[in-house]
């Protein structure tokens, strides 16, 4: 009788034990969630779904099986640097050992989201977002998030949702003010004492990035204006009435020839703040078919043709904000979440409206003929421009 009840004794504890251990061990699982994911995770178990595994898992660092597909959503294809991001994204995850699944949306909300559908169908484990509007691709990503996918955003903020795990991108505000300080710094050097006229343009509002670029730039802009040393002739200072819808160079050209037929035909225009170099392009045209000298215009993402008229002096700067960097950094997380170390840590949040998300933010750098060659020592492409 001894024996046995020793043995029951046994037995009993052995099974709670295991179950014990058991019971630690889900508990691990459902912890090592990613930060970004924590709060969808934690409402997804309080609400007994049985599809909560999967949103759990995204962020969870499990990592996932070499050569898995990667899907890479760009806004479009009309710039440079959106083309060079497409072959880029191509050639070097597949060097990387994935597959990757690279599409652009013509700049069409409903074509992007159709799209990244498609890569969640398709099973891609990580996808790279560029947004075309920041604030309208909340429901799919959440499709995404629920499926077990990690969401990159790429170059741009991804606004009004959780379902996001971090974003690269190079500094907005900080690109701004690198505009508005190169735009101070050309009027010095080149059209003698102020005060100086000028005028502002704005990209495209549905870009996170637009306002952020025109709020940097006026952050060194506006004690000037306010101090009488620069003038914006036609009184449009707001970020609403500068913006360029869907970065058109031709609209921004239209309004460019409307300012000066308004404004400008008793006087000359001796500065523009441009948010890129296609619309500097647009601008500086519409100067010479109006007569005026070119004015001093700032410009971003060092496009070939814009990097030729540095070099020759028809735009006074872009800034460089090279494709490579984005997308190497960009691979550089990809690879920590397959390998299972999950997102890399930053101490660079953003409030989208619905949480703080990671930024690993990137540093843009002026370019002008002083300083293009430095700039551009290791780019073959450009530095063959500076001729």
């Amino acid at each position: 009788m001894k024996r046995r009840l020793l043995s029951m004794l046994l037995a009993a504890a052995l099974t709670a034990t295991v179950f014990a251990g058991c019971g630690r061990e889900g508990t691990t699982d459902s912890s090592s969630a990613g930060s970004s994911t924590d709060t969808a995770a934690e409402a997804d178990s309080d609400s007994g779904s049985d599809d909560s595994s999967a949103a759990a898992d995204a962020g969870s660092g499990e990592g996932f099986e070499e050569g898995a597909t990667i899907g890479i959503s760009l806004p479009w294809l009309g710039t440079q640097n959106w083309k060079e991001a497409e072959t880029m994204f191509t050639e070097e995850l597949t060097a990387a050992g994935y597959t990757p699944l690279v599409q652009a949306a013509d700049n069409k909300v409903p074509q992007q989201q159709q799209q990244i559908e498609s890569m969640i169908q398709n099973g891609a484990k990580v996808i790279v977002v560029g947004p075309i509007d920041g604030t309208q691709l909340g429901a799919v990503l959440e499709e995404a998030k629920d499926a077990g996918v990690y969401v990159i955003g790429y170059d741009r903020l991804i606004e009004n949702t959780e379902a996001v795990d971090g974003v690269v991108q190079f500094g907005s505000v900080r690109t701004g003010e690198l505009q508005g300080q190169a735009l101070l710094d050309g009027l010095k050097a080149n059209k003698g004492d102020g005060p100086y006229n000028i005028e502002l343009f704005g990209g495209g509002p549905a870009d996170p990035n637009a306002p952020n670029f025109f709020t940097g730039a006026m952050s060194v802009l506006q004690p000037e204006i306010d101090a009488g040393n620069l003038v914006v002739v036609s009184g449009q200072t707001d970020f609403t009435q500068c913006a360029t819808e869907d970065w058109d160079n031709k609209k921004a050209q239209s309004r460019m020839d409307s300012l000066l037929a308004g404004n400008y035909s008793d006087k000359e225009i001796d500065g523009v703040l441009s948010p890129n170099d296609g619309i500097a392009r647009a601008i500086i045209t519409s100067c010479e078919d109006a007569g005026q000298p070119i004015p001093v215009v700032t410009g971003l993402d060092a496009e070939n043709e814009s990097v030729s008229w540095v070099w020759e002096g028809k735009q006074y700067c872009t800034v460089a904000k090279p494709t490579q960097d984005l997308v190497a950094k960009t691979i550089e997380i990809i690879n920590s979440l397959q390998a299972g170390n999950g997102m890399p840590t930053t101490d660079v949040t953003a409030d989208n409206g619905k949480k703080e998300v990671n930024i690993y933010e990137l540093d843009p750098v002026v370019v002008t003929k002083d300083n293009a060659k430095e700039v551009f020592a290791d780019d073959e492409e450009r530095m063959a421009l500076l001729q």
